[in-house]
């Protein structure tokens, strides 16, 4: 098993579905989500060698955490997320790396 990270992402004037849906979504996943995570307020800000400046093209929008067998399990699983459908969303899955 390993954990994989879910990356959300919407257009913050976008309807990203309701509590209803993503408690459902939630459900379907049971054990294997291990952190629910938590939306991200706008505004989020991006440090780099050059300065620091405001994240503008596509920000994350929140995130979760799953413990699953493969990066094919976690990416299955992401296609029935709420955003996954909208136009303006993705979810973007990455493998956590033990330390």
């Amino acid at each position: 098993m390993g954990k994989y990270v879910y990356i959300y992402y919407v257009d913050h004037d976008s309807d990203a579905g309701t509590d209803e849906s993503w408690g459902q979504w939630f459900g379907k996943l049971g054990s294997k989500l291990i952190d629910p995570g938590n939306p991200f307020k706008h505004g989020g800000q991006a440090v780099h060698a050059g300065g620091v400046m405001e994240v503008q093209d596509r920000p994350a929008t929140g995130y979760s955490i799953v413990d699953v067998a493969s990066m094919e399990e976690a990416v299955e699983l992401a296609k029935s997320c709420p955003l996954a459908s909208l136009p303006s969303g993705a979810v973007c899955v990455y493998e956590a790396l033990p330390m």
